[in-house]
């Protein structure tokens, strides 16, 4: 490992622990700044942060590795996440930015849902909290895997030896550096190094495609279509109607993410949503394209040169260090992590803020005070951050597929009850906590069953479609026969 890619990570961490320093001084006095920033998010900062929130390691990891692997087909992943996140943005975020507002100033998803549906506000707040913490914590641990694998690729050898595995010792480091900034600086730190992060992730994804194809061993761009793959440049080669319905259909998850979606209530002013939107997604499409071409030239590449990859998901990894300088390497090692640590942080800080706000201040001290809120919701970080790393302890772990299962389980539950909690006036509380219960249930039913993989003799549907669907139906079935007179509204 050469002393300037050493020194170019280290730069990184200092700049996020600076970052955290700042916001500790800013806005950690109470739980609305520590929990939400004080709804004070710029729309640069608050878009910037829910892309980087959103794509993870997954980006640099997960969608890369599948390209790699199966070509073009596994493309609608990304197809289906663009459309989305763009009707996330015209539907939910001028809407929820609005009425968490006005609606007793939620500062979490499941305080939103009691304000929004009192006649069942505890036990909504209790069920979502529980599906919040559940599945953020196997979300978590995807974030943390990416870091484990990181580390183990590149640092294989040159990592201090602890007693522990180079897979364990990144995992250790990549939550340690997430947990110092998120506990001291809060959500604002969060959103901050989101931001930078959102940068980072944004610029390697777009010269590393460029450098594989045209720098030495690309043939001057010509080296995309040496795979020899029938259809690997192909969207439908080998595909199937349920496995392109799979894929789109992660686009469905948007509604229900709530790490993304809180960035929401965060915007300064209603009026600046739209100018969020446009930013967020100029940022994915072009992160999304630069994914997609790393994933299909890298591939080329390695044909080409020939080299042996044993896991797919690592090509980025293995490619960073094989075409650039040791500080440039570096850089690009930090983009990965910027993506790992991005998500982490954010699903962190909401897995606490349910067990502040949902659990602790609801059950056990009504009357806590805002330092003691804070004080328990950076215990509350530490606790997630510990199961993550419990659940990715697992080296052959996989990352799209952990962060697949979260997906899918938070889409399906979530989804449809913000959906028509903020734009259906005939939605009542027991249909909510119907369709929170119907939608994690049905997914969780659906991966045990491993109808996921397999699926009536044929390839296995996504869990998230036949989730979001009974969740739906839930929620109208079950507010159609307990609407009645004198039910709140939206206004």
């Amino acid at each position: 490992m050469n002393a300037f890619t050493l020194a170019a990570l280290a730069a990184y961490f200092v700049l996020m622990l600076a970052i955290g320093l700042y916001a500790w001084r800013k806005s950690t006095e109470d739980s609305a700044g520590y929990l939400l920033a004080g709804r004070s998010l710029s729309p640069s900062v608050a878009a910037l942060s829910a892309g980087a929130s959103d794509m993870s390691g997954w980006l640099l990891l997960g969608l890369p590795g599948a390209l790699f692997v199966s070509g073009l087909v596994e493309a609608w992943i990304a197809i289906g996440l663009t459309v989305g996140a763009a009707l996330n943005w015209m539907i939910v975020a001028p809407r929820l930015r609005e009425q968490t507002e006005r609606l007793g100033n939620a500062l979490t998803i499941p305080q939103f849902l009691a304000n929004r549906f009192p006649e069942q506000g505890t036990l909504l707040r209790v069920v979502a909290a529980i599906i919040i913490v559940g599945f953020f914590t196997v979300y978590t641990a995807s974030g943390m895997v990416g870091g484990g694998k990181l580390f183990a690729t590149a640092f294989a050898g040159v990592l201090p030896d602890t007693g522990l595995s180079d897979y364990m010792l990144g995992i250790v480091i990549t939550a340690g550096i997430v947990l110092v900034y998120t506990m001291i600086g809060g959500f604002l730190a969060v959103s901050l190094t989101d931001f930078v992060q959102g940068l980072i992730m944004m610029t390697a994804l777009v010269v590393m495609p460029l450098v594989i194809m045209f720098g030495p061993g690309g043939s001057a761009g010509g080296s995309i279509l040496a795979v020899p793959q029938e259809g690997f440049l192909s969207l439908t080669q080998g595909a199937t109607a349920i496995g392109i319905i799979s894929a789109v259909t992660w686009g469905l998850g948007y509604f229900g993410q709530p790490h993304i979606i809180v960035r929401f209530m965060a915007i300064d002013r209603v009026e600046n949503v739209g100018r969020a939107g446009v930013i967020g997604m100029s940022w994915m499409v072009i992160s999304l394209i630069g994914a997609v071409a790393v994933g299909l030239a890298g591939r080329a590449y390695v044909e080409r040169n020939g080299l042996v990859v044993e896991d797919p998901e690592t090509i980025f990894i293995i490619l960073a260090n094989l075409l650039f300088h040791p500080a440039i390497t570096g850089f690009l090692y930090a983009a990965l992590l910027a993506a790992i640590m991005s998500t982490i942080s954010s699903q962190l800080l909401v897995s606490s803020s349910s067990l502040t706000e949902d659990f602790y201040r609801l059950f056990l001290r009504r009357n806590a005070s805002e330092r003691e809120a804070v004080n328990i919701g950076r215990a509350s970080v530490a606790l997630v951050a510990a199961a993550g790393m419990v659940i990715a302890a697992d080296p052959d772990s996989e990352v799209l597929g952990l962060v697949a299962n979260a997906w899918a389980g938070f889409g399906a539950a979530f989804g449809p009850l913000i959906l028509l909690a903020l734009t259906w006036k005939g939605m009542t509380g027991t249909g909510a906590v119907a369709g929170l219960v119907t939608g994690a249930g049905v997914v969780a039913g659906w991966i045990a069953l491993g109808w996921n993989k397999a699926f009536l003799g044929g390839p296995g549907l996504y869990e998230i479609v036949p989730g979001f669907a009974a969740a739906l139906l839930a929620i109208v079935v079950v507010s159609g026969l307990t609407r009645k007179a004198g039910l709140r509204e939206i206004p």
